[in-house]
């Protein structure tokens, strides 16, 4: 048999969660193009907002049956001097209507329904059809997880553990069993009584004795305990190791003088929007943070996304900081490795090679997945070195971005789920 849970806790404002989700499941491709034209609209920095949602009243109406009027009506409508029975009326030019309000006589209209997707709600939906590329395969041995598993039933445990059911079974036969073979001897000795008592009248030495020892035997059956503390059963759990996953993101930005305002603002939103998809869905992620001009830093998150730097672009410099801390830090037989790196794509003229030297023979082997984002559309030096690496390296993936509006398309390209369609 079934067991179906109904879950009918009030949310705020008396509203039923359960009728929300089934709501937004019922309209749920509405509600995600409306969560596309937000992101549109807003700033990436303020992308992790409520939103709200208005659906048209077209959209959720529900088809209704009527019973009509039927048979032939004759109407007569005064002040009508243009048209007589026969004539056929055209329809009006520009349809019937707009999309807004629709009129009442009666001082009532019927507007678009709107409701309000709470920051949960919209960022589920906006990271609704993203992950990670290849996550999830690389298991830890030194820092296992458990999980629990029931293990039978045991004597000792906590109240809200106790299995009723078994412990009554238990108790109802140690019962039976106690008092079994007391119930035959007090069935016989109540038939001897029943012979005596019908030859005489009862007052004989042997129906006294007969009737104390019946006493003692119903007294010593009742001393016999509903439920003893042998009975108790309480339900067993155990815990076993499972093999667990981990993965770690570096974030790798030029910030050299030939990054104007506008492109850092660019790689910034990328990685802003980046790190709120990471912290999202997966709990165990580390986050290493890069910035390069000649020499490159690893930086906390507040100074990768806010300071400011000047000079010239040695891109390799970056690319062995990346190497140096993946070796010692996020061995590859223990991590899953993703590398995001964003830059206007130029380098120093001799740097190019040595770029995709340590990204083929040291960086792309170890990583699960690289992303390199590209915040300006001339193909400079880089961009050249770089495009030599996707027909080896599959999960190399290139993209450009020349405005803020290509930064979500972009995204979505880069980290769709396997499989999908972009």
């Amino acid at each position: 048999m079934a067991l179906h849970i109904i879950d009918r806790r009030l949310a705020g404002k008396n509203k039923s969660v359960g009728n929300r989700e089934r709501f937004i499941r019922r309209y749920k491709q509405q509600i995600a193009e409306a969560v596309r034209r937000a992101v549109d609209k807003r700033d990436i920095r303020h992308i992790e907002q409520a939103e709200n949602i208005t659906i048209p009243r077209k959209d959720i109406r529900e088809p209704v049956f009527r019973h009509g009027s039927g048979g032939i009506r004759d109407t007569v409508h005064s002040g009508n001097r243009d048209h007589v029975r026969g004539d056929r009326i055209a329809r009006p030019l520009g349809g019937g209507g707009g999309s807004g309000s629709q009129a009442s006589d009666s001082g009532e209209g019927e507007d678009d329904f709107t409701f309000t997707l709470t920051k949960e709600e919209f960022m589920q939906i906006f990271f609704e059809d993203l992950a990670l590329p290849r996550m999830l395969r690389t298991h830890l041995g030194e820092t296992p997880q458990y999980k629990t598993r029931r293990a039978g039933y045991s004597h000792d445990g906590t109240p809200h553990n106790l299995a009723v059911l078994r412990t009554m079974r238990g108790a109802l036969g140690r019962r039976i069993a106690l008092t079994k073979a007391p119930h035959r001897e007090l069935q016989a000795l109540q038939q001897e009584l029943d012979g005596l008592l019908a030859q005489d009248d009862g007052t004989s030495e042997a129906v006294a004795e007969l009737q104390q020892r019946i006493d003692a035997l119903r007294e010593r059956m009742a001393r016999v305990a509903f439920l003893d503390p042998i009975d108790l059963r309480f339900r067993n759990r155990t815990k076993l190791p499972v093999p667990s996953s981990q993965a770690v993101m570096f974030c790798v930005m030029d910030v050299s003088g030939s990054m104007d305002q506008e492109r850092k603002d660019l790689a910034k939103r990328f990685f802003i929007l980046l790190y709120l998809f990471l912290t999202r869905h997966y709990e165990k992620i580390d986050i290493v943070f890069i910035r390069h001009h000649t020499q490159a830093a690893e930086v906390d998150e507040d100074a990768f996304f806010h300071s400011t730097e000047s000079g010239g672009t040695v891109v390799s410099s970056a690319l062995v900081l990346l190497d140096q801390i993946m070796r010692a830090r996020y061995p590859a037989g223990d991590w899953n490795i993703y590398v995001a790196q964003a830059s206007d794509g130029d380098n120093f003229h001799d740097d190019g090679g040595n770029c995709r030297s340590l990204l083929a023979d040291r960086i792309l082997p170890l990583v699960r997945y690289f992303a390199y984002v590209q915040v300006a559309q001339e193909e400079q030096n880089l961009w050249d070195e770089y495009s030599q690496l996707p027909p080896l390296f599959p999960y190399f993936a290139m993209r450009k971005v020349s405005g803020p509006g290509d930064i979500y398309p972009v995204f979505r390209d880069l980290f769709k789920k396997e499989g999908a369609v972009a």
